[in-house]
């Protein structure tokens, strides 16, 4: 059984981890340091999706000191927004020929792996949140999740970008008609009244049920527009990773193309954007083809 102690020391294996990993780093040889700071987000833009992000850039000793608070970057403290995770992206190049940051990044990185499926083994969100709260007040547990992403070979060039995901959720069509049921007697500051706000869920739920049985459905809702690192080494082989903390890329290559992340401008015309035919815009529900 997991219990608050398997928790704590868990959490205190990653944290003594992490602070020998920031404290080599501040002694490291480290050939450049960028930070781009992102706005904070307070209470009243939680629920509300960007449409201008304005990026911030910092470089040498000061990009470093704000990065290695990034990496510890885990509780709420005084924090504008509890619910909306600050994303720290940023770029260290560092020499290590030795391997003993590398090897003290994989410990790390190992340490909140072993933190996360610790926590997941609570079987559902109340029981975790409460017992991670109880053992470790005021972490953002998904923080402590979050992975310290690195290169060590020779790419042609590391660069920044915005990204829009979605959440995907498929399910039946008997599911998206519990859903809509469960959704009726929902209370709605949008709408009038009550009883509109149940007319307009019945509407919902008789094009549901219009459907085949054996309908395929998913809800595909769009999150927050997210930093990330894109590493590309040709045109065929390249990767993304999250940029919600610091990238590091080790013993760099002079010719290495290095970028900025660029403020963000929300695009509605993109010609890359899909358009999407939601059978219940509201809940971004859509019918597999």
């Amino acid at each position: 059984m997991i219990n608050k102690f398997n928790i704590k020391s868990q959490f205190d294996l990653l944290f003594e981890q992490l602070c020998l990993f920031c404290d080599e780093l501040e002694n490291a040889q480290i050939q450049s340091a960028v930070y781009f700071q992102l706005p904070p987000i307070n209470k009243d833009q939680e629920d509300k999706a960007p449409t201008n992000i304005n990026v911030k850039k910092y470089k040498g000793d000061e990009a470093l000191n704000k990065i290695v608070s990034a990496y510890k970057d885990l509780f709420i403290e005084d924090k504008a927004s509890s619910k909306v995770m600050m994303r720290h992206p940023g770029l260290l190049t560092i020499n290590d020929f030795n391997n003993q940051l590398i090897n003290r990044l994989k410990c790390v990185n190992e340490e909140k792996q072993k933190f996360k499926q610790l926590i997941l083994e609570i079987p559902n969100n109340d029981a975790r949140f409460e017992a991670v709260h109880s053992a470790i007040p005021s972490l953002i547990t998904l923080a402590s999740y979050r992975k310290i992403h690195s290169e060590s070979t020779v790419p042609y060039s590391v660069r920044f970008t915005w990204m829009t995901k979605h959440a995907t959720r498929t399910l039946s069509k008997d599911a998206a008609l519990e859903m809509l049921s469960r959704s009726s007697n929902y209370s709605n500051p949008r709408m009038i009244d009550q009883q509109s706000w149940q007319a307009l869920v019945e509407k919902e739920k008789i094009r549901v049920s219009s459907l085949n049985e054996k309908s395929k459905l998913r809800i595909r809702r769009p999150t927050r527009v997210s930093p990330e690192v894109n590493v590309r080494f040709t045109a065929q082989k390249r990767y993304h990773v999250s940029a919600a903390l610091p990238f590091i890329l080790f013993n760099p290559h002079p010719e290495t193309k290095l970028g900025d992340l660029p403020n963000y401008e929300k695009n509605d015309n993109h010609p890359r954007k899909k358009a999407y035919n939601f059978l219940v815009d509201r809940i971004y529900l859509e019918k597999v083809d």
